[in-house]
This record gives C-alpha cells, sequence and structure tokens, in this order.
C-alpha cells in the first residue's frame, strides 16, 4: 500500500521525469544558461538551446565546442547551477493538472521519479509541492552513472521498486528522454511543451496534449504493447 491509493499490481509502474513533466522548468533552465553564457559574449537562441540542450541532452559539450569557450562542460554546468538554483526557489511552478495525474495514476500503480537533476533541486521541489507522497522511489543524477538519453535513471528507478523494465511505462518530455526510456525497454508517453513540440518522438509510443489526458487506461495500453 502506498499513502496515496489502494493495493499496488506489482507487477507494473509508472515512472516520471521531472524537469518539463511534472515542473515548468525549462524555462529557468535557459534563463540560467544565458546569464552564464552572457559572461562570455555568447546568446544561445530558443530554438538551438531546444535542439542541443533539451533534446539532445548534452548542450553544455555543445557550447564548449561551437563558441571555443575557456572552461570544460563540467565547469560551465558548476556556473550555472546556483543561479538555476535561485531561479528555481522563486519561480517554479507545477506543470497544468501535475498534482491530479499523480493522483490518479497513483491509485492505481506505484510510481517513480527518475530525473537528471540533482538531489538538492529534486527535494526542495517535491518537498514544496507535497509530491513526495507520490513516490516510491525517487532518483536523482547523483544515483546512476549515465545521465539522460543513456537509460541508466530508468533501470535505476526500475531496480528501486522492484519492477522489470518492460512493465514501467515512462511519462516524459523531450526527445532525450523518449530515447532513454526506449535504450531501457520501456514504453513511454510523452506530453511536449513549448521547448520540445518539435522533437522527435517517433519512438514515443503515444503523445499527449496535456497530463489531463494521462489515465490509468492510457498506461494499461502502452503496457499491453
Amino acid at each position: 500500500m502506498m499513502k496515496g491509493g489502494g493495493a499496488m499490481p506489482s507487477e507494473k509502474a509508472v515512472i516520471f521525469d521531472l524537469d518539463g513533466v511534472l515542473i515548468d522548468s525549462e524555462e529557468l533552465h535557459y534563463a540560467a544558461y544565458q546569464r552564464v553564457l552572457a559572461q562570455f559574449g555568447v546568446n544561445v537562441g530558443r530554438e538551438e538551446y531546444a535542439r542541443h540542450w533539451i533534446a539532445a541532452g548534452h548542450g553544455p559539450e555543445y557550447a564548449i565546442a561551437a563558441y571555443r569557450l575557456p572552461v570544460t562542460a563540467d565547469q560551465l554546468r558548476d556556473l550555472k547551477n546556483p543561479v538555476y538554483h535561485e531561479l528555481l526557489r522563486n519561480h517554479v511552478q507545477l506543470m497544468p493538472g501535475a498534482v491530479e495525474a499523480l493522483e490518479r495514476l497513483a491509485r492505481a500503480y506505484p510510481l517513480a521519479l527518475a530525473t537528471n537533476s540533482n538531489a538538492v533541486d529534486v527535494g526542495f521541489v517535491v518537498d514544496r509541492f507535497g509530491l513526495r507522497r507520490f513516490f516510491r522511489a525517487i532518483v536523482t543524477r547523483e544515483q546512476y552513472a549515465r545521465p539522460k538519453p543513456d537509460p541508466d535513471a530508468f533501470l535505476a528507478a526500475a531496480a528501486a521498486i522492484g519492477v522489470p523494465p518492460h512493465r514501467c511505462a515512462v511519462v516524459e518530455d523531450a526527445y532525450k528522454g523518449v530515447l532513454a526510456a526506449h535504450r531501457a525497454g520501456m514504453p513511454c508517453v510523452v506530453v511536449p511543451h513549448a521547448f520540445t513540440a518539435d522533437n522527435d518522438f517517433r519512438l514515443a509510443a503515444r503523445r499527449l496534449a496535456s497530463l489531463d489526458e494521462l489515465t490509468a487506461e492510457v498506461v494499461e495500453q502502452l503496457l499491453r504493447r
């Protein structure tokens, strides 16, 4: 039993991404990188950011090579992190329908969270919005080797809740997450937003217009494939 619902069918589960799925944070990530890159005289457009940071998941590496920056990709991330922390704490909001979707699915499945974000930021978000009660496991960047689009985050989440990967449905918003789910052997439903609407979602099992469309029936359809 979970706090938020009834009995759980242990052979099935749902794994959620965080950024862009449950919280409206991509604008904050973009603003943080813009501030940092401005120190080097670089202005990254929204389309460029969407393609290399969100879709591909290798934005810092791309920026170092494209703009010949005098820092490493990890150093660029280190410069960005405190800026993002500040923006997150002052401006983060939930995506429309996030709590309702979690409430619906938590009554039918064990839920996990698998994200590229670090434990400090994730802890702040789930506690601020009261989301921790929905999740049997929360997997952050410190708990696996390779970030999305590699499958490590989702595989770690499946192991944490004790459900085979192919019996876990993933909820994502971007190409790198869909690819990570595909590599993990998990069917994926995608809920795009403004930054990811043009991503290649051919590997997704289903595309939804909003979290309001995410129901237990949709998950069952995914897992029956």
